[in-house]
Parts: C-alpha cells; sequence; structure tokens
C-alpha cells in the first residue's frame, strides 16, 4: 500500500455527499486551511430520514438508551416522553467536566468536522439542523472553548463544544474566552435546541479520539517523508557510501518500505559529487547510515499501518444506540459498543512509537555530525575556532532532550483501562490519550528534523567545492535564502523554528519531489 495524498491548500470548499469517501487530505483541508464545507442534497435526505425514526421511536415510547432511558448505569431509569429533551441538556452539562489546557484551534475544528463525519453517515438520528450548525461554526472558524484534559476517549471534551452550540458555553476569540452567545450573534446564528438523542449523539463515540488521531497521522506522514529528505543530508554530511543502498541489498528483505526508502535516498543523492567522491572511501559507514533504510522503513510501516486503520475508523459509525431502517419501515434501534476507541488506540499509540524510532535515527545523526570523534575530520561542533565558539553543541542537547519526550510519550496508552460509571463501562480504551500524545509525538519529532537538516547544511558547507546533488542542492539554496552558514556563535532559535515550519507545512517536500519525483513511504 501506497499512500498518495493531494495538497490540501488547495480545495476551496468541499462537498459532502458519502461521508465514506472523505479522505486525509478533505479532512486536513477543512481543518488546517480552513476550506468550506457544504452539504448535498442527498446527505441532507438521508440525514432527515434517519432522523424520522428517531422521532418514530419516541412517539411509540419504544425503550432505547439514551432516548427513552438514562446514560450509562443510569439505564435502569425510564424517562418520560416530555422529559426527552431535558435529558439531552443535562448530559451535555453534568458531563463538561473536563479541565486543564483547552484543546488548539485545530484540534477543536477536527472535533467539529468530525463530528458531522460521524453523525452525517445517517444512522444517528441527528437533525439536519444541529449538523448544519456545527457546520457554519467551521464555516465562520467559531472555535469553541473545551479543555482538553480528563478523557478516557469521549464524553468529557465533547461536551464542551456542545455548550458553545447551544448558547451555553464559550468560543476562543484572539486567545479569549467569550460567551459563545455573543459569538453566534455576530455571525447571524441561533444556538442548538437539544432534542432526543442529539447531545448523546455528540458525547458518544470516538469522534475526538479519531479526530486528535487524524491530525496525527496526517502530520506523521510528512514527517516521515521529511526524515527521507534529512537522511540524504546526512549521507552527504558525513561522506556516506550510497553503495549501502544497492537495490540488490535490500530486495532481499521483504519489506516494501525499506526498498521504498533505499530508493527514496538514491534519488534525492543523484547527481551528487559529495556521494560520488566518498562512494568507494570506506569499507563501510556507521549503522546510522547503513541501516537508515531499514530503520525508516519501519516507521514507514507503523505509520502507515495506523493511516489504513484510523481512516477506516473515519468512515465508520461509532454511536450507540444506532438506527436502521427496516422492510417493514419501522426502524430499529440497536444498542452496540461502537463507540469504543480500541482501533483508533493501539494505532496511535503506533505512531507515537514509529516517532521515537524515526527521532533515535535523526538524533543520533545530529550527534554524529557534531561529534569530532565520529563526523570524519570536520571540526568539533562544525564552527571555526571552537572554544571561543560552541557552534552547534546545545542543538544536540534540544534534540536529545526533545527525543527522551518522545520515549516518554511512547509507552502505549492504550494497554491500559480504568473502569468507570460504577462498573458499567468496564473496560476503558484510553484512547484520547493515545490520539494526543500521538499528535504531540510527532511534533517534536519535526522539531528534531528541523535541527537535523539545520546541522546537515552546515557541514555540508565544509565540504565544498564538492557539489551537492541536484535536488539536496535545491533544498540547500532555498534555507540558506533565511538561516546563513554559521562562522560564529549567534541565537539559533529562529532558524530552528523556521525550518520547523518548512517541515511541517510540507514546503521542503514539495520543493524535492519537483526534483525526484514523489518520496515513497
Amino acid at each position: 500500500m501506497k499512500i498518495q495524498l493531494k495538497n490540501p491548500a488547495v480545495l476551496q470548499e468541499l462537498v459532502l455527499n458519502d461521508c465514506k469517501n472523505i479522505g486525509l487530505d478533505d479532512f486536513m483541508a477543512v481543518v488546517r486551511f480552513h476550506a468550506k464545507v457544504t452539504f448535498s442534497e442527498e446527505f441532507c435526505e438521508k440525514v432527515r430520514a434517519n432522523r424520522r425514526l428517531i422521532e418514530r421511536f419516541l412517539d411509540e415510547g419504544r425503550i432505547i438508551y439514551g432516548v427513552t432511558t438514562g446514560f450509562g448505569e443510569n439505564v435502569r431509569y425510564t424517562i418520560k416522553q416530555e422529559d426527552a429533551k431535558t435529558l439531552q441538556k443535562n448530559i451535555v452539562r453534568s458531563h463538561s467536566c473536563a479541565v486543564g489546557t483547552p484543546l488548539t484551534e485545530e484540534q477543536a475544528r477536527a472535533v467539529m468536522f468530525m463530528t458531522i463525519i460521524n453523525l452525517g453517515h445517517g444512522h444517528s438520528g441527528i437533525r439536519l439542523e444541529t449538523l448544519e450548525l456545527i457546520r457554519d461554526f467551521l464555516n465562520n472558524n467559531l472555535v469553541p472553548f473545551a479543555p482538553g484534559e480528563g478523557s478516557v476517549g469521549y464524553l468529557g471534551v465533547e461536551a464542551h463544544l456542545v455548550m458553545a452550540y447551544i448558547g451555553e458555553g464559550h468560543v476562543l476569540k484572539n486567545g479569549k474566552k467569550i460567551p459563545s452567545l455573543d459569538a453566534m450573534a455576530e455571525k447571524g446564528l441561533s444556538p442548538a435546541e437539544l432534542e432526543c438523542k442529539e447531545g448523546l449523539s455528540m458525547l458518544n463515540g470516538t469522534i475526538t479520539v479519531t479526530a486528535l488521531a487524524l491530525l496525527a497521522s496526517y502530520d506523521s506522514i510528512i514527517s516521515m517523508k521529511n526524515l527521507e529528505i534529512a537522511g540524504a543530508l546526512c549521507f552527504e554530511a558525513l561522506h556516506g557510501t550510497t553503495k549501502a543502498l544497492d537495490s540488490r541489498i535490500h530486495n532481499n528483505k521483504q519489506h516494501e518500505e525499506q526498498r521504498a526508502s533505499a530508493d527514496n535516498l538514491l534519488r534525492l543523492l543523484e547527481g551528487s559529487e559529495i556521494s560520488e567522491a566518498y562512494r568507494d572511501s570506506k569499507v563501510q559507514d556507521a549503522y546510522v547510515m547503513r541501516g537508515m533504510p531499514h530503520i525508516h522503513g519501519a516507521a514507514f510501516r507503523l505509520v502507515k499501518e495506523a493511516y489504513e486503520v484510523i481512516i477506516n475508523e473515519m468512515h465508520s459509525v461509532s454511536d450507540n444506540p444506532e438506527i436502521f431502517e427496516t422492510e417493514d419501515g419501522r426502524g430499529e434501534a440497536l444498542m452496540c459498543g461502537n463507540f469504543d476507541g480500541s482501533f483508533v488506540g493501539t494505532h496511535a499509540d503506533m505512531i507515537s512509537m514509529a516517532a521515537a524510532i524515526a527521532g533515535n535515527q535523526a538524533e543520533r545523526s545530529i550527534d554524529r555530525m557534531v561529534n569530532r570523534n565520529l563526523n570524519d575530520g570536520l571540526p568539533a561542533f562544525l564552527v571555526a575556532n571552537p572554544g571561543l565558539n560552541n557552534g552547534f553543541m546545545i542543538p544536540q542537547y534540544t534534540a536529545a532532550g526533545l527525543q527522551n519526550e518522545i520515549k516518554l510519550l511512547a509507552v502505549p496508552a492504550s494497554i491500559d483501562s480504568i473502569p468507570t460509571c460504577a462498573g458499567q463501562e468496564d473496560p476503558v480504551s484510553m484512547a484520547y490519550n493515545a490520539s494526543k500524545r500521538a499528535g504531540e509525538a510527532v511534533r517534536k519529532l519535526q522539531y528534531i528534523i528541523a535541527i537535523d537538516i539545520m546541522v546537515s547544511l552546515q557541514a555540508i558547507d565544509m565540504l565544498k567545492p564538492l557539489r551537492q546533488g541536484k535536488a539536496t542542492a535545491k533544498l540547500h539554496d532555498f534555507i540558506r535564502e533565511k538561516v546563513a552558514f554559521a562562522d560564529q556563535d549567534r541565537f539559533f532559535y529562529p532558524d530552528i523554528e523556521y525550518i520547523y515550519t518548512l517541515v511541517k507545512d510540507g514546503t521542503l517536500i514539495q520543493l524535492i519531489e519537483e526534483e525526484t519525483g514523489a518520496i515513497n513511504l
């Protein structure tokens, strides 16, 4: 399987029809790049038809979880028909108990869009008017305030978003909380009046777990491609022999990701005078270069498997209960466990593992380049007059510190469980923590890769007049427009942040792929 993503920044509008056809690039276009969302008539009618069933169930007095019963262990209590709306307001208010640092704008937008996707499949009984309000929040960039700590996988964080929809919560504007009712009034919007099952549907399922995992999945794919770029620069900086990238070697391993990495690196290094000059200069390189395709490939495999599972979850319905049409037209509500986040949680943990594997490789590359005992004759810490100048000594410290943090994040969250709701919910997936930590791990990895690239370019400049390959030279010249060669100590923080931005937004990938073709995972 090869992951092929379009550039999400170019999509201006996404028309929702079949929620099973949404791609990761579509998701990111809306969440990160603010593409507008519209609903097709087919989408609208599917939602309306399912809503008619849930209203019929209520009129008939059927015993359905969360519609005519209480929630969780309170399922043993029956709710009167006239209290159905109050029940939905009560679940939103009582469950708004998350604490601590709020979701970022991007995370909140991801949850909003994932709510539309999950409930837009037409098995949750949500009203179209409610989905339209969430869509209008997205299209107007109204970002609900939602504390982001204290979730076991659902309910708490989501409730704060719904509080904003009903006009009892807050939104973030210029970093400050303001009443959502005021923000809606400015945009000509009215708060939602929750009907039966709507509060439950918006709090239930893997909505937030999947939303955060999708962000981590996209950024992990971008990171792995940038890892290949940094790896090619390291080959040049440390005089690596490209004989270790020979396809005959990698065809002897039955891992397509390893073969893809070796091929990527060869294409990135094509035409490099540095690589040609040192091809036969040693028997073999240190493991950090000789094993690069193997290590990169292993990380790629984890990212690819996680992508497949998380996309499957995005295309799934994760509500409870779920509403189905029947041949006799009466419909049926089935109580279930589709809200469980185990699939997403376990594979979000895999993304964190991939970040730890990739980060270890990149940090060791940085150390080898700055270490005069290992860097094949380059000056200590890659600076003239070491002693007076510290050069790139401390960027390696930063990478080491970041890598330690990634390793802590890579301890699987999904293997834990703490029972909740008087034992009614046992086990609990803890997938929320897995997804949130995956995003944090990948962000830290992107910083390590940025430092790897910065240090590599410093080393490569010390190898002149030997020239880089066409692709790596193009990257060198692009970055050097803003990040100069360091002939003495200076403030490196702005340089790291600038290159990090280029890593995160895919700029370097686009720059390289114009010369080499696709960097394949």
